[in-house]
């Protein structure tokens, strides 16, 4: 599909649209077409917020993608090629509409996943951060915002958190 085609789909209410799905967990959904539909849409919201977290610092390093590559493929039971595209369309979806999906997509993925789903999330979203050995103040302060938008408790955040205090860029001075 083109981009012209994904806009002009876009700027069609369907059906979907009524049910909540933002366009962007359908045209990553439409990728993941051989799975089962809430499977999909799961997955497709998964790796729509990991790329919200690797973009927090306006760069996605090799290794953030990777590491989303890695966990969407792990999570979804997709072959690397197939997580390979979810990740770029999250990616570039994220790019070109973060501002107006991030909190839409996010509280989608809040409506589909169990506690134990999103606070797995919220270590994903962590461990993506945390790829290129370094979590930057912008990152974390993404990374709360989306915890907050997940329900999950601060003490959930600070928990989790705290497995990746080695790489938090804003304790690094403290160390030396």
């Amino acid at each position: 599909m083109s981009v012209f085609d994904w806009l002009r789909q876009r700027s069609t209410p369907s059906a979907a649209t009524a049910q909540g799905d933002s366009n962007t967990v359908r045209r990553i959904v439409s990728e993941l077409d051989k799975l089962e539909p809430d499977r999909a849409r799961y997955l497709a919201a998964f790796a729509y917020v990991l790329s919200r977290a690797a973009w927090a610092d306006l760069h996605v390093t090799e290794e953030e993608t990777a590491k989303m590559v890695s966990l969407v493929q792990r999570v979804g039971h997709v072959p690397e090629a197939q997580a390979l595209i979810v990740v770029e369309i999250a990616k570039n979806q994220n790019r070109l509409f973060g501002g107006t999906e991030n909190f839409l997509v996010t509280r989608e993925f809040r409506e589909l996943a169990s506690d134990a789903q999103r606070r797995d999330l919220l270590g994903c979203l962590f461990a993506v951060s945390a790829a290129d050995e370094a979590i930057t103040l912008d990152e974390e302060s993404q990374i709360r915002q989306m915890a907050s938008e997940l329900g999950l408790s601060h003490a959930d955040y600070i928990d989790v958190r705290s497995h990746y205090s080695d790489k938090r860029t804003v304790l690094r001075h403290h160390r030396k």
